[in-house]
């Protein structure tokens, strides 16, 4: 028998909160062990409950989202935290990114999207939805690579090269269009692309994104 999903509700709307409980519950591997309508004993509760994955919003009562995520990063994550949230904000989104939330969607898109987030994170896997996913990509342009001011341990892990395919990658450039940008083979790509994987011991392109966005490769 395939063990329950715990997942835990938090936003300050009960409307929310009861039609997010309604769709969930028609998924046989998802149970609710519990709702929250501020954050302030968030930790607190999804201890007690032993919740997988946390439904978070951003804007709460008494204690924030980002306030939440940034206690659960200093104390240590009680479970795996999805942002379901109004805004899609660049900054926003990369400060809970990198502060350890594995997923963000908005709410316009969490009858779509909210399923498949929760069982790919259950699974170890980061997800933004697809209008978080435009937002970073429409926001970033060439411009905005930042090559040469990146971290020393950054430029220990990854090369000048791959930390160029890395970007690219992240600003949704194909394999074709990296190759032209950098003068050099789509195959020669596909290796540094390997390569890079490898190194980040990344599970799929949305997992270099999400190293992008930690180490500042794209901003806003």
């Amino acid at each position: 028998m395939t063990p329950k999903i715990r997942i835990h509700l938090a936003d300050d709307h009960q409307v929310l909160i009861d039609g997010m409980k309604t769709l969930l519950q028609t998924i046989s591997n998802f149970e609710i062990v519990g709702f929250s309508l501020d954050g302030s004993t968030l930790f607190e509760e999804v201890t007690n409950n032993k919740a997988d994955i946390l439904i978070l919003d951003i804007s709460m009562p008494k204690k924030d989202g980002i306030e939440v995520i940034k206690e659960f990063s200093k104390n240590g994550f009680p479970c795996k935290v999805i942002i379901l949230s109004s805004y899609d904000d660049l900054k926003i989104i990369k400060e809970v990114m990198k502060l350890g939330a594995s997923a963000y969607l908005t709410k316009q898109c969490a009858g779509e999207n909210i399923v498949e987030a929760i069982q790919a994170v259950a699974n170890g896997e980061e997800y933004f939805s697809n209008l978080v996913r435009e937002k970073i990509f429409n926001t970033a342009t060439k411009d905005n690579l930042k090559l040469n001011k990146q971290k020393p341990t950054i430029n220990s892990l990854l090369t000048e090269r791959e930390l160029e395919i890395i970007t690219l990658i992240a600003l949704e450039y194909s394999g074709k269009e990296i190759s032209e940008q950098l003068f050099i083979s789509t195959n020669t790509v596909e290796t540094h692309r390997k390569n890079i994987i490898k190194k980040l011991n990344a599970k799929n392109t949305i997992s270099l994104v999400k190293f992008a966005i930690k180490n500042n490769l794209i901003k806003s």
